[in-house]
């Protein structure tokens, strides 16, 4: 009698109230989603395989995955890992949630071996990575006005870098220290540096400090070293969105290498997102290669997989990846992809890819992942656009926006 009772509770007229609304169950919303697939769908992707075919390129070679979270609307090789190009970011951003949270800044500690007197820091100036991806001009430049801040104008030791030390996406830890030491001082900036402070949005003072020493690269810091300055990163989110929206190679093996690497990245994806390892098979995070290669429904998974990370935050997919219609930049500026659908391309020589959300009214989120090989990369491009207007034809799509900010600001120190 209890689940009698219940259901009568939930979905009818209450016996002992006259204002307790009547619901007939099946007319209740969870009743109402869309739990067969859309045959229309298949049809609408099957006309789009075949005029591939029609322009020369191999059906057979081309994987197509469109689910929602209930149905699975269309598939052509689906399960079938192939080389993705930068679909691979979509791993490692999951990865990275997996490895810290949204809001993580990298820190960047600097040390000295000596006192300030009169301007002077009479002794060594030691910055310790912290594995910030993204330490580039802007960031030194309001380094430096901090340090500035606390009275150093001159250095008499050397710039000591300890640790991967990276800035500008440079790997050569000796290399981007003698970047460091450029940006520390205006006089010596080139026309890049100039372009870049000429950028910044909350407009930062024209540091000049001078290091008379050298640059130097060390595994630890030096003995006595005393703290004076922490520099943090933007958080997780905003370098995950540059990554996405620009598809960046060097922040994305940044991460992967903190993180353990593209096999470690793949474990990770296929629990998170619920695929077989098969179907994610990885050599680095960045997606350069076609040793990297994830089958279209692993790349759908994923997406799916991100929003339920987010669910409990007050972000949604379009804080991590580009949106149609509302990022004019990066891999999707000349695109002609339906209005506010978060997304992510992929190209090698002969690979164009394209995954994402589709907010529709029909089926709620729909999830895609369109992954060619063949020649005539524009051409590829083009065609998955089409593809996706003729399912914006077919159902009605709701824009999914980006809840935050999109304009990310340099320059967060602590």
């Amino acid at each position: 009698m209890f689940i009698a009772d219940l259901f009568a509770f939930l979905f009818f007229k209450s016996p002992q109230s006259d204002s307790f609304p009547v619901i007939r169950w099946h007319e209740a919303k969870i009743f109402q989603i869309q739990t067969q697939s859309d045959p229309q769908v298949q049809i609408i992707v099957d006309q789009y395989l075949n005029n591939l075919a029609n322009q020369g390129l191999i059906k057979d070679q081309q994987g197509v995955w469109i689910q929602s979270n209930w149905s699975i609307e269309a598939d052509n090789r689906g399960k079938i890992p192939a080389p993705a190009a930068s679909l691979t970011k979509v791993a490692t951003t999951i990865a990275s949630l997996e490895t810290w949270d949204l809001d993580h800044r990298f820190v960047t500690n600097i040390f000295t071996t000596g006192k300030i007197n009169n301007g002077t820091l009479e002794g060594d100036l030691i910055v310790e990575a912290g594995g910030d991806p993204l330490f580039v001009w802007e960031e030194a430049i309001a380094l430096a006005n901090r340090l500035q801040d606390l009275g150093i104008n001159n250095i008499t030791g050397d710039l000591i870098l300890v640790g991967n030390w990276q800035m500008n996406y440079q790997e050569n830890p000796l290399k981007s220290g003698e970047m460091l030491k450029q940006a520390f001082n205006s006089d010596n900036w080139s026309y890049v540096i100039e372009k870049q402070y000429q950028e910044i949005q909350n407009f930062q003072k024209r540091p000049k400090i001078s290091i008379q020493g050298g640059v130097k690269v060390f595994s630890q810091k030096p003995d006595h070293s005393q703290l004076i300055l922490t520099h943090q990163s933007l958080t997780l989110r905003e370098i995950l969105r540059l990554m996405n929206v620009y598809s960046n190679n060097k922040i994305a093996e940044s991460l992967a290498q903190q993180i353990g690497g593209g096999e470690k990245i793949a474990q990770i994806v296929s629990q998170v997102a619920n695929v077989p390892q098969e179907e994610i098979l990885l050599q680095n995070g960045s997606g350069l290669g076609v040793d990297n290669r994830i089958s279209p429904r692993a790349v759908a998974r994923m997406f799916m997989a991100l929003d339920t990370l987010l669910e409990k935050t007050n972000y949604n997919l379009g804080d991590l990846f580009p949106v149609s219609g509302v990022d004019n930049k990066g891999t999707i500026e000349a695109r002609n992809i339906p209005f506010g659908i978060p997304c992510k391309t992929g190209s090698l020589a002969v690979v164009s890819a394209l995954a994402g959300v589709i907010q529709t009214s029909e089926r709620e989120k729909v999830y895609f992942a369109i992954v060619n090989y063949g020649n005539g990369l524009d051409n590829l491009r083009n065609q998955q656009d089409v593809l996706l207007q003729n399912l914006h034809n077919h159902w009605t799509i709701e824009p999914l926006k980006p809840n935050s900010d999109i304009e990310v600001k340099f320059g967060y120190l602590r």
